[in-house]
């Protein structure tokens, strides 16, 4: 595997994005904010979110010391605002419990609200130098590809993956690079549709490629939908929080979305996640 393990870091290092979480000078908070942000989000939906959060809050600390409205609030439109409060709590944990300074410990870092798996393998891996294995839709991709022979990979993480993939992750500090430049070259050339394979540094070593590329044939993908969704009507009636300046009543809120019945629900939702608070009978605010 030295082969591999040199072709795709050598291309890492010639293509590899300049993004601020990546800087020399970014700080483990910086990194873990990154994590939270770019999950089922695009990097460049992130980007100016990210230099926003950390202008205003350097670090959990900052953070912590603020209510987590105000984190919902400048989360804007990057979408699952959950992760704003998970956040947001996180960031509470770390100023308790760590004395404001980001755990490189997995397990300490897993401990933390919000913080699954792959979150803490990440932040572990790319904040500290740890030698983990991190699984996020790209990689998977790619060792789906690369060494299993298959377009796809199965729906949710397997053991088998998991075990392919520690075998894989190199014993020396050349690990950390090695599994962001898996992520990178999922997200920049083995992608889920039109893959680059004439640019990809190991199409010389790729098992799906030598198998003539054959399309996935594992149970159906549901795309998922956004247009009349709850999720849709959830973010209506969000964005009319953040962008007030404090509570607004249930007959603005109604004025954003027709259907009474899934705007009732939404409302709901919403409350119940913590995401909006009634302050009054129907009068509602961030938290």
């Amino acid at each position: 595997m030295s082969a591999l393990h040199e072709a795709l870091i050598g291309w890492y290092d010639e293509h590899a994005r300049e993004l601020p979480w990546r800087e020399e000078s970014a700080s483990p908070w910086a990194v873990m904010v990154s994590e939270f942000m770019l999950q089922q989000t695009p990097v460049a939906r992130v980007l100016p979110v990210f230099e926003q959060w950390l202008d205003r809050w350097a670090t959990p600390a900052d953070l912590a010391a603020e209510p987590a409205g105000e984190a919902v609030r400048l989360w804007g439109r990057l979408g699952y605002p959950r992760r704003a409060l998970r956040l947001h709590a996180a960031a509470l944990a770390i100023v308790d419990r760590h004395g404001g300074a980001v755990p490189a410990d997995y397990d300490e870092l897993r401990a933390l609200p919000g913080v699954g798996d792959y979150t803490a393998a990440a932040i572990a891996t790319f904040a500290f130098g740890r030698r983990h294995v991190v699984l996020d839709t790209n990689v998977r991709r790619v060792l789906a590809r690369a060494v299993r022979g298959e377009e796809l990979p199965p729906a949710s993480v397997t053991a088998a993956e998991r075990a392919m993939a520690e075998d894989l992750l190199p014993d020396d500090d050349t690990a950390p690079v090695w599994s962001i430049a898996l992520m990178e070259l999922g997200a920049l050339v083995c992608t889920a549709t039109r893959p680059g394979c004439q640019r990809c540094p190991i199409e010389g070593d790729c098992a799906w490629v030598a198998a003539g590329r054959p399309a996935y044939d594992g149970p159906p993908r549901r795309a998922q939908a956004w247009a009349g969704t709850d999720r849709q009507c959830r973010g209506r009636l969000l964005a009319v929080l953040r962008e007030s300046d404090g509570p607004v009543t249930r007959q603005r809120l109604d004025t954003v979305w027709h259907d009474p019945a899934q705007r009732a629900r939404a409302l709901a939702g919403l409350v119940e996640d913590g995401l909006m608070v009634e302050v009054s009978e129907d009068t509602y605010a961030l938290p």
